[in-house]
């Protein structure tokens, strides 16, 4: 091909960032699958602890112990509230990255296309350039030959 490819450059840089949103949104997906495991542990761990307080409640325990058990569901309770709204921070991170994605994937394919289109419309000059050279090898052949054969 003899003209390269003018925005080259703009390809390659768009491959660059399209290759660093995507590890990007690999990892916000892990991060927002963690703090949603996080979460559910913590509400398992709620319920389990709900479960040996009433265990105990109906066995009859010390005020003070129940009090305790208490006190400590509600901290599990407000680590819920918070790992809530850090599931949902996670969430919206993630939608952010998917859609930075989505735009370098349009981007990068958009670029691929007048690529494509590029490499074609060279390959069709240079088919051009060499029917033309065959026409003209074959017009001196032809020629030639009438010049030999009038002798």
């Amino acid at each position: 091909m003899s003209n390269p490819f003018r925005l080259q450059p703009l390809l390659n840089l768009a491959q660059i960032k399209n290759e660093s949103a995507t590890k990007r949104l690999g990892e916000l997906n892990k991060l927002q699958h963690d703090s949603e495991v996080q979460l559910e542990t913590l509400r398992q761990y709620r319920r389990d602890y709900q479960e040996r307080m009433q265990t105990a409640s109906q066995q009859g325990v010390d005020p003070i112990v129940l009090r305790n058990f208490q006190q400590f569901i509600y901290k599990l309770d407000a680590a819920i509230v918070q790992q809530l709204k850090a599931v949902e921070q996670s969430r919206l991170s993630t939608q952010a990255g998917l859609n930075d994605y989505g735009g370098t994937q349009r981007k990068l394919k958009s670029f691929d296309t007048l690529q494509q289109r590029h490499i074609e419309s060279e390959l069709k000059i240079e088919a051009k350039q060499e029917q033309k050279a065959m026409d003209e090898h074959t017009g001196r052949v032809t020629a030639y030959k009438m010049l030999n054969t009038e002798k």
